[in-house]
């Protein structure tokens, strides 16, 4: 985009410390906001709304052309303000240099912290550059962690065999019986099981006639290098484009990817999926992870089984057993994330062997952007309509190329309409590894995934590019404005808030009544029901902040780093929908909308879920291809998406009773609460 008032000089980003990326100019210091982003620096949107459409009322024409779409602008006069630029076509803003000051003035609460901008460091990141290209930055140590990670946790799992044995009276051959019939079958089924499954839920061809010829050529060479056997391949008949590998060990691998897969990559992409899958194969990730995998499996079958031992009236294992049923349960969840913490580890060799073996990083960097957008609903254009999307293959839970959520994530917000079909908008891609590398619960979805976010995985891709001499697929050369941790621990303890009072409550009363030997049972019934329906109420009032939903655009809500599924923004969009949100599926109550700036996820939430079926099937397909105006609160949990206030549609306006109905439920819980309390 070039600057309105010098014309031949284009807009840079600019960050802001409220995480919001503006566009300005380097040489007159104008800036541009899109529409809606004004309404992220002031602390009264419904005000700051109601002035602007005042000023709308008196616009006068200008020679000054829009930077967005390229058409003339009008000048409007903020009430006791400056003089601003306005595009009819897009509701963007232009901001002169001076006029955010006198802006300010106007409105006290209004901060862009224009002074605190954070440019593009490219000497920064060309130093980077040098540094990567003199030795690539390397991975942690595969094998060492491999070591680990099986020590560590097998560990944990003998200790906790030994105590079920000493303390909780399990005989020894039953406690080693245990863990190896776990392990053996986990490992000897599970391939076989994935082939029946394949054969008799799936449309699957074996062998080679499925393959491109190129691509069998480069199985062969590859395989060839590495001294392994040539993996047994699948092509599955399916429209989402997956790909992921299983078996025993190298030597009786299965490699499958789907139809989707072939036909919205390049022959180079499909070879750098593939040569990431034999990555697996190569590392035994599958042995591997079938291992790591059965230590939680055990940890909670003995739980599961020491729970339920009934104690006789002189059982005096019954403290020892439920004591090591309960460690035993605490080890379970530990090990689940040590679990998918050496999952995403492997995940970033496989990256890297890829780019090892293809000669080119970017090709995977490049295929994972294009799966993401597939995965999203994306279907290649001409594409004949017989093969449907199936989101079926998502429940394989192989060691597969990509997470589906994740891949939403990205797809969502790196849409553009500004470039061609099949290609990427890169700075678009950029403010989507924003949220990715800044925001803290961007790093709480990641501990809960068994994949890397996208964001880390093209950053480690071009970083090898790069080492190797060659363009990295895309840069990310923009430093973090300040932290935003101290938003995170706002975020979590509002999220928190119905535990944690029913827990202090607890604990204070414990402490005043020595231990509840003073306290009724009605009295701490009471206590709990009253501090749980409060927390209710101060998540929801954190969560759902209805001041006001002024008009915004895609594009201004995606460039906001601050938000979370705690922390929302109040929003109005116009656009059209342009399908559901789970492609095909009739019952799906959820929709994918567009704008003139890009594509969102609404959420349409019910107090029932059979109220959501019946709203999916009966009601939804009203809304396809149709213009809609939105109300609601923009989220990312790593999907940005839109809760659903109301939609509105030729006239119609259908709302959600999610919000009234927890409420009210949070508001009985109060009522009950106070009622046990006074009643003797």
């Amino acid at each position: 985009m070039n600057c309105p008032n010098c014309r031949a000089v284009e807009l840079k980003p600019m960050l802001t410390k409220q995480g919001v990326e503006l566009d300005y100019c380097p040489q007159c210091k104008g800036v541009w906001m899109d529409r809606g982003e004004i309404y992220h620096f002031v602390k009264n949107p419904g005000k700051v709304e109601a002035k602007l459409q005042a000023a709308l009322k008196r616009q006068q024409p200008t020679q000054r052309i829009c930077p967005r779409s390229g058409k003339p602008m009008v000048v409007i006069e903020y009430p006791a303000g400056p003089t601003l630029d306005y595009s009819p076509s897009n509701g963007g803003l232009w901001f002169d240099a001076g006029e955010f000051k006198l802006l300010q003035e106007t409105e006290r609460q209004f901060d862009a912290s224009p002074d605190r901008k954070v440019w593009m460091h490219e000497q920064e990141q060309a130093s980077r550059q040098l540094k990567i290209r003199s030795g690539l930055l390397p991975l942690p140590n595969l094998f060492l962690r491999s070591t680990l990670t099986l020590t560590g946790l097998y560990a944990l799992l003998g200790a906790v065999l030994i105590a079920a044995v000493e303390f909780a009276g399990v005989r020894p051959d039953l406690a080693v019986g245990i863990g190896l019939a776990v392990i053996f079958l986990q490992f000897l089924v599970g391939p076989w099981f994935m082939d029946l499954t394949l054969r008799w839920l799936y449309r699957i061809d074996w062998g080679v006639a499925g393959m491109p010829p190129h691509l069998h050529e480069f199985m062969q060479k590859a395989c060839k290098e590495k001294k392994m056997k040539l993996p047994r391949f699948g092509v599955l008949r399916d429209g989402a484009p997956q790909a992921f590998t299983y078996g025993h060990s190298p030597n009786n691998a299965r490699i499958v990817i789907s139809q989707g897969l072939l036909e919205i990559l390049e022959p180079d992409e499909i070879e750098a999926v593939v040569a990431h899958e034999i990555g697996h194969v190569v590392h035994w990730d599958m042995l591997l992870m079938t291992l790591v995998q059965a230590v939680p499996l055990i940890l909670y079958y003995i739980y599961r089984t020491l729970i339920r031992v009934r104690s006789s009236g002189n059982d005096k294992s019954a403290g020892p057993r439920i004591a090591v049923a309960v460690t035993a349960y605490i080890l379970y969840l530990i090990s689940q994330y040590i679990v998918l913490w050496f999952s995403r580890t492997r995940e970033y060799h496989a990256d890297r062997f890829a780019g090892q073996v293809t000669g080119s990083p970017s090709s995977l960097a490049s295929a994972l952007v294009k799966i993401a957008y597939g995965l999203a609903g994306a279907q290649k254009e001409g594409r004949e309509g017989k093969d449907k999307r199936d989101s079926g293959i998502e429940a394989l839970g192989a060691l597969g190329i990509f997470e589906k959520g994740k891949a939403k994530a990205l797809a969502v917000s790196s849409f553009s309409s500004n470039v061609a079909p099949g290609q990427v908008d890169k700075k678009n891609l950029k403010g989507a590894m924003r949220w990715d590398l800044w925001n803290p619960w961007a790093k709480w979805h990641e501990i809960h995934s068994t994949h890397p976010l996208v964001a880390h995985r093209l950053r480690y891709l071009s970083d090898q590019s790069a080492s190797l001499g060659q363009e990295p697929y895309v840069v990310f050369d923009e430093v973090q404005p300040e932290s935003y941790w101290d938003e995170f621990a706002v975020d979590l303890c509002f999220h928190m808030a119905p535990f944690l009072l029913p827990l202090v409550y607890l604990a204070v009363t414990a402490w005043t009544t020595g231990g509840f030997t003073d306290c009724a049972p009605k009295s701490v019934i009471a206590g709990v029901l009253f501090s749980l329906g409060a927390g209710m109420l101060i998540r929801m009032g954190f969560a759902y902040n209805s001041e006001a939903f002024p008009e915004m655009c895609v594009a201004a809500l995606l460039k906001h780093v601050k938000v979370s599924a705690v922390r929302p923004v109040p929003c109005t969009l116009k656009g059209r929908v342009i399908g559901r949100g789970v492609p095909g599926y009739i019952l799906s109550d959820d929709f994918v909308m567009r704008d003139d700036t890009g594509i969102i996820f609404l959420d349409m939430r019910q107090p029932l879920r059979i109220w959501e079926i019946l709203f999916g099937l009966l009601k939804a397909g009203e809304y396809q291809g149709q213009e809609v105006t939105v109300k609601g609160w923009y989220r990312r949990a790593p999907v940005p998406y839109i809760e659903l206030k109301s939609i509105e549609s030729n006239g119609k306006v259908r709302k959600s009773y999610a919000l009234p109905f927890y409420r009210a439920m949070a508001l009985l819980l109060v009522i009950v609460g106070i009622g046990l309390s006074v009643m003797r």
